[in-house]
C-alpha cells in the first residue's frame, strides 16, 4: 500500500483557546487526550479524506522536543506531518535499504478523554524536509475517528495540497524517492519533476499522494545575497529564518461561500485556505469523486 497523508501537526499555546478558534471558523474540533511520558495533550479535526490536523500544546516547558522549541523560536503554525504506513517497521527498513537515513520505529500512544488507551509506532526523518511515518498499532479508527466528526460547517473535505520549504530541491526529492520507493505504474503516489517559476527565484516539484499533494519549493539561488533580497527571495528569507519544513495548506471545500484564507489568528498561525476542487474531479452535483456523502461520515 503506498503512503499516504496521515496528519499535520499545528504547535499553538493554549490548547482551549485553539479548539475555541477553529470552532468558530466552523471546524469539528474533537478532544485528543494526552500523551504518556510527555508533556502534551492535543486536539484533532478530520477530514472526510481520513487525513486530520493535530492541535498540539505542552502543559509545561519541553526543551528537547523539536516541536517545542520551534513554538518557542518562531510562535504558534505548522511545524511538522506525517505518512501513513501499512507497517513502520517494513516501511523504515524498505527505505533504509534505498539509502534513506530514518529513526524507528519508536513506540509511542495517546490516551484519550474516555479512557481508551492507542498505540503507534514512528519513524522520524534526519532532514525537516520529509516528513515523519505514523502507524496504527491499535485500530486506525480509535485515532481517527469516523461519522460526523468528519463533517464541518465550512465544507472541508480533507487535504488539496501542502507546501513545504526546502533548501535543495534535487536533494529533497532524491530522499523522497527512497522514502516512497515509487513504482512506476502506481497511479495514486506520482513525483514530478522539477520546474522553475517564471519570474521568480523559485522551483517546485509535485509529489501526488492519493488526493493530497506535496508541493516542494526551493530557491532557484541558495547563496546568502538571494536571502537578502526582496520581493521573489521570500521563500529564501523563509528558509533562513526558519529552516525547512511544511508552512501553508489548501482544504478542499464544498461551500463556494467558504472559500478563501483563514484569519492567521483564529487558525494560530496556520496558512490555511479553503478552494474548491478542480472542475473535473467533480460529479453532476458538484462533489469531488471521492467526497460523496457516505465518504463524509465514513471512509
Amino acid at each position: 500500500m503506498p503512503l499516504t497523508l496521515d496528519h499535520i501537526v499545528i504547535a499553538v499555546h493554549d490548547l482551549e483557546r485553539t479548539i475555541a478558534d477553529y470552532g468558530a471558523l466552523g471546524f469539528h474540533v474533537l478532544r485528543g487526550g494526552d500523551h504518556p511520558g510527555r508533556a502534551t495533550h492535543n486536539a484533532l479535526v478530520v477530514f472526510g479524506d481520513g487525513s486530520y490536523f493535530e492541535l498540539i500544546a505542552w502543559r509545561q516547558p519541553s526543551p528537547n522536543e523539536r516541536w517545542w522549541q520551534l513554538l518557542q523560536r518562531h510562535g504558534e503554525g505548522i511545524v511538522d506531518f506525517a505518512l501513513l504506513p501499512r507497517d513502520t517497521a517494513i516501511t523504515v527498513a524498505d527505505a533504509k535499504a534505498r539509502g534513506l537515513t530514518l529513526e524507528g520505529p519508536l513506540d509511542g500512544g495517546r490516551v484519550r478523554p474516555d479512557g481508551e488507551r492507542l498505540r503507534w509506532q514512528t519513524a522520524r526523518p534526519s532532514t525537516a524536509d520529509l516528513p515523519f511515518l505514523c502507524g496504527d498499532l491499535t485500530p486506525r479508527v480509535l485515532r481517527v475517528p469516523e461519522g460526523d466528526v468528519r463533517v464541518h460547517a465550512n465544507g472541508a473535505l480533507g487535504v488539496a495540497s501542502l507546501a513545504i520549504a526546502v533548501r535543495d530541491l534535487d536533494a529533497t526529492l532524491a530522499r523522497y524517492r527512497a522514502l516512497l520507493g515509487i513504482v512506476p505504474d502506481d497511479a495514486d503516489t506520482h513525483i514530478g519533476e522539477p520546474v522553475a517559476v517564471p519570474g521568480s527565484n523559485v522551483r517546485v516539484a509535485v509529489i501526488a499522494l492519493g488526493r493530497s499533494v506535496l508541493v516542494l519549493s526551493s530557491p532557484r539561488d541558495n547563496n546568502a545575497s538571494a536571502a537578502q533580497e526582496g520581493g521573489s527571495n521570500t521563500l529564501a528569507q523563509r528558509i533562513a529564518a526558519r529552516g525547512e519544513g511544511p508552512y501553508a495548506l489548501v482544504l478542499h471545500t464544498d461551500r463556494p461561500q467558504s472559500t478563501g484564507v483563514f484569519d492567521l489568528a483564529r487558525t494560530h498561525g496556520a496558512l490555511i485556505e479553503l478552494d474548491l476542487p478542480p472542475l473535473d474531479r467533480a460529479d453532476r452535483h458538484g462533489a469531488p469523486h471521492g467526497y460523496h456523502g457516505s465518504s463524509l461520515v465514513g471512509g
